[in-house]
């Protein structure tokens, strides 16, 4: 029976027998195997494995495998100029489920970012169907002023090769489907201040037919700490992505029409160019942790607020509305009350 390592051997995360291999071997048959978080762990085992998992060339075939829209010229550059390279561009941009920005009422010295850059794939069944990178100047008074929307697709451009198959007729099977199987990534980049976090969720938080035309919305995004507080319209922002698919020929497969990315405060109202960057920034910021809730589940109950802030809104304005008309009746009544009596001698008088 072969014999454990002893514990001190662990302890030491194997370095005993781990340094007797050739750093080609670990590299060519162990360390190229590994997705990021798995290298990342192995970098923290010991300092001759940090040494050689920490390389540039291995995180950058992970990145460029990971998120295919990185093999972009410009995305290149700027990831270059990152503190560690990919192996920073990786840490900042994989999609950790909780992101723990400053607090909203910590202001921050920079100014805002004049450029955005947008790196997204969209994956079905794990292989990437479509990539695009979008560059956004973002210091325009329109931009600046105007609600946070960003169109990558249109009915009219559709994606040109992303065929999505029929599973099956079941119309909630094929929805539950997608929702489990059709996922995304939207990363967007502050080449200035070297920053980037990625703002999908790793999986759907909704799946939906539109009521008119029949389509699929496939839903994504974060719900983020706004920059008012407690019981404002943006205590609470949700950042969603809609990818939006649509049937070809005989319904035999569908195809990605729209992708699109939009902040919506907790009325249901746009965020404008300023607020989004404010938030962005703070975003970027942040840091990444796996403890806490969902992304689904802070999206449902980010929903379920939205409706009961309509709610209230709704029995206010009922309110309202009563009063109104109660003082439109007691206005009549005292006009009445008081005015007809003296009509009479008021009509003698005149005549």
């Amino acid at each position: 029976m072969a014999s454990s390592l002893p514990s001190s051997s662990i302890a030491r995360g194997g370095s005993g027998i781990i340094t007797t291999l050739h750093p080609d071997i670990i590299r060519a048959l162990i360390l190229t195997r590994l997705d990021g978080p798995d290298l990342a762990s192995t970098a923290c085992v010991s300092s001759y494995l940090r040494s050689l998992s920490t390389e540039e060339n291995l995180w950058r075939d992970i990145c460029c495998s990971t998120w295919p829209s990185l093999d972009h010229p410009r995305l290149k550059q700027v990831i270059s100029t990152f503190p560690s390279g990919y192996r920073s561009f990786f840490s900042e941009s994989f999609p950790f489920p909780n992101l723990q920005p400053p607090k909203p009422n910590v202001r921050h010295s920079l100014a805002l970012a004049t450029e955005l850059i947008s790196a997204v794939d969209i994956y079905y069944n794990g292989n990437p169907i479509y990539s695009k990178v979008v560059e956004m100047e973002t210091s325009s008074s329109w931009f600046l002023s105007t609600p946070f929307r960003l169109n990558l697709l249109g009915v009219d451009n559709p994606a040109p090769r992303s065929p999505i198959k029929y599973g099956s007729s079941n119309d909630d099977t094929w929805l539950k489907h997608l929702e489990e199987n059709l996922s995304l990534s939207w990363i967007v980049v502050d080449p200035t201040r070297e920053k980037a976090v990625n703002m999908s969720s790793k999986r759907a938080v909704s799946v939906e037919r539109h009521w008119l035309t029949g389509d699929v919305q496939v839903r994504y995004g974060r719900v983020m700490e706004g920059d008012e507080g407690w019981g404002s319209s943006r205590e609470l922002v949700a950042c969603g992505v809609v990818v939006t698919c649509g049937e070809k020929g005989e319904g035999e497969e569908m195809h990605v029409r729209e992708v699109c990315m939009r902040m919506e405060d907790m009325d249901g109202k746009g965020v404008n160019g300023v607020e989004s960057l404010v938030i962005l920034e703070r975003v970027m910021g942040s840091s990444r942790s796996w403890k806490g809730k969902g992304e689904k589940e802070k999206y449902e109950e980010f929903m379920a607020k939205k409706r009961e802030r309509k709610e209230r809104k709704t029995r206010k304005d009922r309110v309202l509305d009563l009063i109104c008309i109660f003082s439109i009746f007691a206005a009549c009544g005292a006009f009445w009350w008081f005015i007809l009596p003296m009509l009479p001698s008021l009509l003698i008088k005149f005549v």
